[in-house]
């Protein structure tokens, strides 16, 4: 039985209660329960349904229906989840799981979280029935004006099915017959009891409630909703606030109140506004926020204030999160930078680039430069002159807010100055793919950091992790793969620009991350050789003393430095409307922004000064002291919630047995002495430094990697952006190339390898010729021979690469302005590339252009097998070859067959008007209007010149 969409509507759902098919039977089983048996009610319900479900399946039925219709005064829902769950597993257990399908018909599914749950325990298709009556009455009633009915329910159910497909992709999963019954979830507040029964083999770490308290609450609102008292007319329902602020709804951390007081506080100087801001904070014992809510120092061991360490050495371990310009604003982004290099912090570029005005000091002593500069999967704005000018480089793994997702900027938002920054075409949509595509295992990630290490010597190499269950195990082979930082992001950080089902739903509390990476490092012997840190919501002293007790070292915040620059949480950031010119790109908008750098400075001490009274009752002189002592540290008896009663918190607090170093203790070894770059600087000073034309040459094998990095990195300490003059400094290799040869490398080089290079070739190029050719005594066709390994030109911001032979897959991915001229690439090539052009003169792979939103790829298709079927046309269409076209097209080719000898194509420009004919221009529609829009304001302002 096959369904389009597993979201079905209730005409859906009555024909499959109807079904007349001699290979389909259905049986609709309830998941009420009688609410005057309360507890014992429930579990019986619960067993009499897998009774139904057994019965039924063992009659010949194979689509089991669970419904919570029929609600009435008597009878109460039993959460649809917990009776999908339990049928599910039961019937497992029974050996009968593989013979039916289960299919919801629900009144409490609405977001896309809910559906993605009921999937992920077993449910084929879902009918969230209330939701269709709903959307008829309002447009019955002329709520919802200019649609049917049946359109809009198709709309929604529509929506709902993109925003599973969106939790399946950042899982890694693309198709739900996959995903179903997968369970890829942990749970947080249920007892281990309950979920042993009702969900087995899901993880619950902290226990909490089990089916005695769900009961309760569901008495409650059927109660609520059929209360004893007849009355007349409707109540009105609960107000939420779930995701956003409102008037006695649920309740959040920055509220107007905590707003206003922390801006009156940084914008006066005043402690003690901000000590009345703190308490609010601080004192969540009665409201369970959050976990650190729940617990108390306790062991107290008091010495004098005076003899804490200074607020001035406390602030160098603070850092602000990483918001890329694009997201905010420049006066934003720069604001942040120049208060935290005032205080010896550290801000954080984001994903975004950076321009390379800031890299230079103002004339007041003040820097702009973002100490902290993000390498994300997009790579937008990286370079060799970027890495260069980072005391730390951070490679995003995932986002707190938002993990296992990539991001979009939409072309409206990519204004020329943002463009200039990210080295993209402005107007062009920006795509930042889901996953790093040279990130494929921890050897990958290895050889990530050795890349950058070999980027810039000086900078720490930070990697960004989610925290999660087994973000533990991570951590200890991110240690082992050379990272010096190690970053756990919490799960309620972040924009709110953010997905709002991720917001709520993707990633765990830093607590949790925090405690397990903690506690596995120092038992696997790796914590002294990492910096552990922490963000996510970090909003006071008292939050970084917990996170600092229970392993962290340095401290992130974000979102507390934004609201002290004056943002007042409106949740519009992806609309570009903010009215306090923080996350909007827009001039008017922008001039609106009254945040200073004194304004961040101040939260910072603030923080730093209640660290220190705090510090000083616990009787720590350094934060080196205070490191992973999590026995100072006790969950708060005084919590009379019943709710927080059964929460068992000891896997946080528990603290290794063993006399290892709790906190860094010493630098991670990167093994760069043996590089073939330090020969290349040796040997071709003249070049670097007189800029005298020169030719050198080495022998190469596999073990050379990052080839070319170190030589770009001095070279942009003392050029910057513009390296040497073109062809300055040529060196030739022979050989077999190590992975990631010519990464970052900039302009003025020229390498030549006669043999062949492994993965990632050209990875971040800034402006290098690479020519990679078979060697002369080579017999081999080169169109029919893979040189260059896969992920080539990753990245890559400018430069040329001539490639004798055929690259592997995901050639050019996300390329922003590269030319590169290759005899045939795997599969994905050009995928998420926004800028340069590329001639393919061979056979290309399967979903080519994927993702494709700028630049031009030219492909050689004799046998016309590209056009049919190997492109994806999604964001590209197959445009004329004009005058222009090719004449750049043959002088790409000429480079070619100069720098390579190629056969191909001397075959190619000896038949020219032919060979001509047989090439397919591939132009992202995107771009083309882009580049028309560009072309007519510089008419214009040339015309008003």
């Amino acid at each position: 039985l096959k369904i389009q969409n597993p979201v079905i509507s209730n005409a859906d759902i009555d024909k499959l209660k109807n079904i007349d098919h001699p290979d389909f039977k259905s049986v609709s089983i309830s998941t009420l329960y009688d609410i005057t048996k309360g507890l014992n009610g429930i579990e019986a319900a619960l067993k009499d349904m897998v009774k139904q479900a057994y019965k039924a399946v063992s009659e010949g039925c194979n689509i089991i229906i669970l419904s919570d219709r029929n609600v009435n005064e008597h009878y109460a829902p039993i959460p649809i989840l917990l009776s999908c769950s339990y049928v599910g597993s039961q019937l497992s257990k029974l050996g009968q799981r593989s013979s039916f399908g289960i299919v919801i018909e629900s009144a409490e599914p609405r977001e896309p979280h809910h559906f993605a749950t009921l999937f992920g325990y077993g449910a084929s298709a879902v009918n969230p029935y209330m939701i269709n009556e709903i959307i008829r009455q309002q447009i019955e009633d002329e709520e919802i004006i200019g649609i049917t009915a049946e359109k809009g329910i198709q709309n929604f159910n529509k929506a709902i099915a993109t925003g599973v497909l969106k939790i399946m992709n950042k899982i890694g999963i693309s198709t739900l017959h996959s995903y179903r019954a997968s369970q890829i979830f942990e749970i947080l507040g249920l007892n281990s009891a309950f979920t042993e029964e009702y969900f087995p083999n899901t993880p619950s770490r902290i226990e909490g409630i089990g089916l005695y308290d769900i009961e309760k609450e569901i008495f409650l609102r059927h109660r609520s909703a059929f209360p004893p008292i007849k009355i007349e007319g409707s109540l009105p329902l609960n107000i939420g606030g779930d995701y956003r602020w409102r008037r006695n709804g649920e309740r959040h951390m920055f509220n107007p109140t905590t707003v206003s007081k922390l801006q009156q506080a940084v914008r006066t100087n005043s402690y003690e506004s901000y000590e009345v801001y703190a308490k609010d904070i601080n004192e969540q014992s009665k409201k369970l926020m959050t976990l650190r809510g729940m617990f108390e120092f306790n062991n107290l061991d008091p010495i004098a204030l005076e003899e804490v360490e200074p607020w001035t050495e406390i602030v160098k371990r603070f850092k602000t999160g990483a918001m890329s310009y694009g997201s905010i604003s420049q006066e934003a982004h720069e604001n942040l930078a120049i208060a935290m290099n005032r205080i010896g912090g550290k801000s954080n570029s984001g994903e975004g680039g950076e321009n390379k005005n800031r890299f230079r000091k103002d004339l007041n002593g003040d820097s702009r430069n973002s100490a902290i500069k993000q390498v994300a999967s997009g790579r937008f704005g990286v370079s060799t002159n970027y890495l260069t000018n980072a005391k730390e480089i951070q490679i995003k793994m995932a986002q707190g807010a938002k993990p296992g997702e990539g991001g979009q900027l939409p072309a409206d938002k990519v204004l020329p100055w943002i463009a200039e920054c990210r080295s993209s075409t402005p107007y062009v949509g920006l795509i930042s793919p889901p996953p790093h595509h040279d990130i494929y295992s921890i050897e990958d990630l290895a050889q990530l950091i050795f890349d950058l290490k070999n980027a810039n010597r000086e900078a720490r190499i930070n990697v960004k992790l989610v925290s999660k269950v087994g973000v533990g195990t991570i951590a200890a082979g991110v240690a082992k793969a050379k990272a010096d930082v190690i970053l756990i992001s919490g799960y309620d950080g972040g924009t709110g620009a953010s997905p709002l089902t991720s917001l709520r739903h993707a990633g765990l509390p830093w607590e949790l991350g925090i405690a397990e990476a903690q506690q596995t490092l120092v038992l696997n012997n790796l914590r002294n050789r990492v910096v552990l840190e922490c963000d996510g919501q970090l909003k006071t002293g008292r939050d970084v003393a917990i996170a600092c007790l229970l392993g962290a070292e340095e401290f992130g915040f974000a979102t507390a430095p934004l609201v002290a620059s004056g943002c007042i949480m409106m949740r519009k950031c992806h609309l570009n409307t903010c009215p306090v010119g923080i996350a909007t790109q827009d001039p008017e908008l922008r001039k609106n922004f009254k945040g200073t750098p004194e304004h961040v400075i101040n939260f910072m001490y603030f923080v730093a000064k209640e660290l220190r009274k705090i510090m000083a009752s616990l009787g720590f002189r350094t934060i080196n002291e205070m490191v992973g002592q999590s026995q100072k540290i006790n969950v708060n008896k005084a919590l009379e919630h019943a709710k927080a009663k059964g929460l068992d918190l000891s896997p946080i607090l528990h603290q290794p047995k063993t006399q290892k170093p709790l906190h860094n203790t010493e630098s991670q070894n990167h093994e760069l002495e043996n590089v073939l770059d330090f020969d290349i600087l040796r040997m071709g000073h003249p070049a670097i430094y007189r800029k005298e034309k020169m030719f050198l040459e080495f022998p190469i094998k596999n073990t050379d990697r990052t080839v070319g990095a170190i030589v770009s990195n001095e070279l942009s300490k003392i050029y910057g952006d513009n390296g040497l003059p073109e062809d300055t400094l040529n060196l030739k290799f022979k050989g077999s190339a190590g992975q990631s040869f010519g990464a970052f490398a900039t302009k003025g080089l020229t390498m030549q390898v006669d043999g062949n290079t492994n993965d990632y070739l050209g990875k971040s190029l800034s402006g290098a010729k690479l020519i990679i050719k078979k060697p002369d005594e080579a017999t081999f066709a080169s169109d029919e021979n893979i040189i260059v390994g896969n992920v080539s030109l990753y990245g890559a911001t400018n430069g040329e690469a001539y490639i004798n032979g055929i690259a592997g897959e995901r050639f050019c991915v996300r390329n922003s302005g590269a030319i590169a001229v290759v005899e045939g690439v795997g599969d994905h090539g050009c995928e998420y590339m926004t800028g340069g052009k590329v001639v393919v003169l061979g056979k290309t792979g399967r979903n080519f252009a994927a993702g494709m939103s700028g630049g031009i790829a030219y492909v050689y298709d004799e046998k016309q097998k590209f056009k049919n079927g190997l492109c994806n046309m999604e964001m590209v269409a197959f445009d004329p070859i004009f005058e222009a076209d090719e004449k750049e097209l043959k002088q790409l080719i000429k480079n070619h067959f100069k720098y390579t000898n190629s056969d191909l194509a001397y075959r190619i420009l000896d038949d020219w008007e032919n060979s001509l004919t047989n090439f397919v221009k591939v132009m992202p529609t995107e771009y083309k209007k882009a580049l028309m829009r560009l072309e007519m304001e510089n008419n214009i302002k040339t015309a008003t010149v």
